[in-house]
């Protein structure tokens, strides 16, 4: 059996401690939130934090997260998760919406550790995630305005 804390609350799974996370959050607990891609974290669509911490959960093992605490899409919280989705929101950045979930997963991470990031600082944090329809200019003005929201 594997004990895992998701969103803040406790669950067990009879899996291989070799699948990979995604597929746990996905299919054993609907939370389909977080995306499948690519399937070789070079996409981020799957991004969720391990205890505090961007991971692509498509290539993170459940035996490597037993013990942590994982966050998904569903359970972001917190004043940086607020100012970003805010801004996501104010600026219109989804288009199809695909991969924005990732995008907003690693934007907070990025805020998280650095609240006045430069436009060099946020292509860097951003640059394992694609999006297909090209909103990075509005992903970049949106991590901005959530910046400035925090400070």
């Amino acid at each position: 059996m594997i004990n895992l804390t998701i969103n803040g609350q406790a669950h067990e799974f009879d899996v291989d401690p070799e699948m990979p996370l995604l597929w746990v959050l996905r299919d054993r607990l609907n939370l389909t939130g977080t995306k499948f891609g690519c399937g070789a974290a070079q996409c981020g669509a799957c991004t969720v934090h391990v205890d505090g911490e961007a991971y692509r959960s498509c290539t993170t093992m459940v035996g490597d997260v037993v013990g942590s605490d994982i966050t998904t899409i569903e359970g972001i919280s917190g004043k940086v998760a607020a100012a970003v989705q805010a801004a996501w929101q104010k600026l219109d950045v989804v288009q199809c919406g695909y991969c924005q979930s990732g995008q907003i997963m690693s934007a907070i991470n990025l805020l998280s550790a650095n609240q006045t990031p430069s436009d060099e600082d946020i292509n860097a944090s951003m640059e394992g995630n694609i999006c297909r329809c090209g909103t990075y200019v509005r992903i970049r003005q949106a991590i901005h305005e959530a910046a400035k929201s925090l400070a």
